[in-house]
């Protein structure tokens, strides 16, 4: 206590001037509202300034959340638009296989290879979620792959990025099909084979799946046309394809489950049997 006293008695010439230019400052704020609105303006804008950092800090501790919650609301769209009718188009008997998905399971890459001839993912979803093999794998841009193995927990699926994986797609505007494969060179191209020749293509065009199988539906993404050469063996076209999804950077993806696939897979045997 002594040194409290101490040091004002020390420094009451000081203290005197500071309590004096606050009072002054106090009673010129408040008889000009110019100057009061000055400072005013200035304790917002340092306020202001503080909670913002807070706000940024608070919102990057949780993109994790919102990441989560921003997947689920997507696969609710997604379920949507999936199972929306065209109430205009002509139905055709592709719609009898039962590709259309009746339920998505919201998963995450958890391990992605992408610099071998046959690549790989593991998603943190399995068996206790539904994952089975043979289930198509997407997200927002375009197609993943299909579910090759699946554990309680954990499903491996085959990249597109993989030498034996053939996917059946088409060319979006004309509708003309081929098996979508990947020569093993550029993680950002896959290749459309099996094109006839009388197939009006261009650079550019859409190229989506083509909904001959049980695993995807109909006109989900996979790239753009970059180029288009011709077979000399086969004389079909075969299109590099520009892929809508960086394959080497993946995250949230939604795997497909098709309520009439094994009803379907069952049938196609049965009519081989006989």
């Amino acid at each position: 206590m002594q040194q409290i006293f101490n040091f004002i008695f020390k420094n009451s010439n000081r203290i005197l001037f500071l309590l004096l230019l606050g009072i002054s400052l106090t009673l010129t704020i408040q008889s000009h509202s110019f100057h009061r609105s000055k400072i005013i303006s200035s304790a917002n804008f340092l306020s202001g300034g503080v909670y913002e950092k807070v706000n940024n800090i608070n919102e990057y501790l949780n993109l994790k959340t919102q990441n989560d919650a921003l997947a689920v609301e997507n696969a609710k769209l997604k379920s949507l638009l999936f199972n929306k009718k065209d109430t205009t188009a002509i139905k055709k008997l592709d719609s009898l296989k039962g590709v259309k998905p009746s339920d998505i399971v919201v998963s995450k890459v958890i391990h992605n290879s992408y610099n071998s001839h046959e690549n790989y993912l593991t998603l943190n979803s399995g068996e206790l979620e539904g994952v089975k093999p043979d289930m198509g794998v997407i997200n927002d841009l375009g197609i993943i792959g299909i579910v090759d193995n699946t554990s309680p927990r954990y499903s491996t699926v085959v990249s597109i990025l993989n030498i034996k994986s053939q996917i059946n797609a088409k060319i979006k505007k004309s509708n003309h099909f081929g098996s979508l494969i990947w020569d093993g060179k550029s993680t950002g191209f896959v290749q459309l084979i099996d094109v006839p020749r009388l197939a009006s293509i261009r650079k550019g065009d859409t190229i989506v799946t083509g909904g001959q199988s049980v695993i995807f539906p109909e006109n989900i993404g996979i790239g753009t046309i970059a180029n288009i050469y011709t077979d000399n063996k086969t004389h079909y076209y075969i299109i590099n394809v520009k892929l809508f999804n960086d394959m080497t950077n993946l995250g949230h993806v939604y795997i497909i489950k098709s309520k009439d696939r094994e009803e379907l897979i069952n049938l196609e045997k049965k009519e081989k049997n006989e």
